[in-house]
Order: C-alpha cells, then sequence, then structure tokens
C-alpha cells in the first residue's frame, strides 16, 4: 500500500480480550492506518499512577498525554489485572476521559500524513469518538473463551495467575464497562457485529478485510 488511497476511519468496540485489538492491528497493518488500542490509554494512566503516586494529578497527567508515544502502550506491564482494575475506575473520572478523548479524536482524525486513514478500537469508539466512521464493527466473544485468551497470554509473559481469576476479573470489567454511566460499552445500531469466539485470528482478518472491500477499492 505505497501509494495514497482514499482516507478511511474504522472505529471497533469490544469487551476485554474479544480480539478487537489483534483484528484492529492486522486491518491497520493492511490498509496502512494509524491503530490506537484506546484502552491502553487508560491502562497506561493507571500504570503511571500506580508508579508515581506522589506526582499524580490533573497537570501532571495532561502533560503526560500531551507527550504521548504510542509506543509505550506496549508495555506488557499494562495487560496485569491490577492494572486493568485500576484503569476501569480511572475510565469513569468525566476529566480524565474528556483529556483522553481529545487525544483520541486527534489520532483518527489526523493521523501521520504516511496513513491512509485510522482504526481505532475501545470501548465508545462507534458512538463517542468516530461517530461518523466509514466502518463500525462490534467484536464480542464469551467471556470463558475471553478469559483463556487473556490466561495464555499472562503466562505467556510468565505473570502467576489462575484461570479462576482471570475470568472473575473479565466479568468484573464487563459489569464495569457495560453499566457505567459515562462512556459505557454499546453496540450501535450501525456497527457490524463480529463473534470471534470460534474463528481463528486469521478467519477473523478476512471476515472483516470482505465487508471492507466491498465498500472500497484498494
Amino acid at each position: 500500500m505505497k501509494n495514497k488511497k482514499k482516507f478511511i476511519k474504522i472505529a471497533i468496540d469490544s469487551p476485554a480480550a474479544a480480539g478487537a485489538g489483534t483484528i484492529a492491528k492486522s486491518i491497520s497493518k493492511h490498509y496502512n492506518l494509524l491503530y490506537l488500542d484506546t484502552g491502553k490509554i487508560y491502562r497506561l494512566i493507571a500504570l503511571t499512577k500506580l508508579k508515581t503516586k506522589n506526582k499524580f494529578n490533573f497537570k501532571f497527567l495532561k502533560k503526560k498525554i500531551k507527550h504521548l508515544n504510542l509506543k509505550s502502550l506496549e508495555n506488557k506491564d499494562l495487560l496485569s489485572d491490577e492494572i486493568g482494575t485500576e484503569a476501569s475506575i480511572i475510565a469513569k473520572d468525566i476529566n480524565i476521559r474528556k483529556l483522553v478523548h481529545s487525544f483520541q479524536i486527534n489520532c483518527a482524525y489526523k493521523p501521520p500524513k504516511k496513513f491512509n486513514g485510522s482504526c481505532l478500537d475501545g470501548r465508545d469508539i462507534t458512538y463517542k469518538i468516530v461517530p461518523d466512521a466509514d466502518f463500525k464493527f462490534f467484536v464480542i466473544a464469551s467471556s470463558k473463551v475471553r478469559a483463556k485468551r487473556r490466561f495464555l497470554e499472562l503466562k505467556k509473559l510468565k505473570k502467576n495467575v489462575s484461570y479462576s481469576s482471570v475470568l472473575k476479573s473479565i466479568k468484573k470489567r464487563d459489569k464495569s464497562d457495560y453499566n457505567r454511566s459515562i462512556s459505557p460499552l454499546k453496540k450501535t445500531k450501525d456497527s457490524i457485529l463480529i463473534n470471534t469466539s470460534n474463528l481463528s485470528k486469521r478467519a477473523c482478518f478476512f471476515k472483516i478485510k470482505k465487508i471492507i472491500d466491498r465498500k472500497i477499492k484498494y
């Protein structure tokens, strides 16, 4: 995808560990789009808060977000359950959400010129961050499948966790995401439902690629 193509925006919402991040990364790479895992921003804030308790305040956070390097979102420490729980609490803070939303919107609508567009995944992307996205997807999977995926991911990182504790954490996170008063996780009418429970990464990619290719010519 070397030549400049039509600018496209893709919005993906999903509960934790449904596979949205993996799908978004592969789709972004294929179509040369800026990829942003918006949930990782809240996890990064959570990690920052835990590491800099004495310094942490809104002014400090505002400066951090302003100079946020997307590569910092790849930190493996962000995947822990402790960080996830703290992130879900932070995500309910309206002032922090406004700050993060501003950063997300800028990424979605003004990515570097080398990209052909943007692809964001999170909890409120389809209706809050990129409501006019060219493509909207709502990615789901059963809680047991998601817990198994996250458990294996954490074990690979040498984390001392049990499947039951991960499943419990996934369910707790779902309850928080779906029921929070600010930007809750929900499927919009114009979002295409993708259930990844019984699909391989490759199958998920081609399923979404087929939908995209029907509308645009790449």
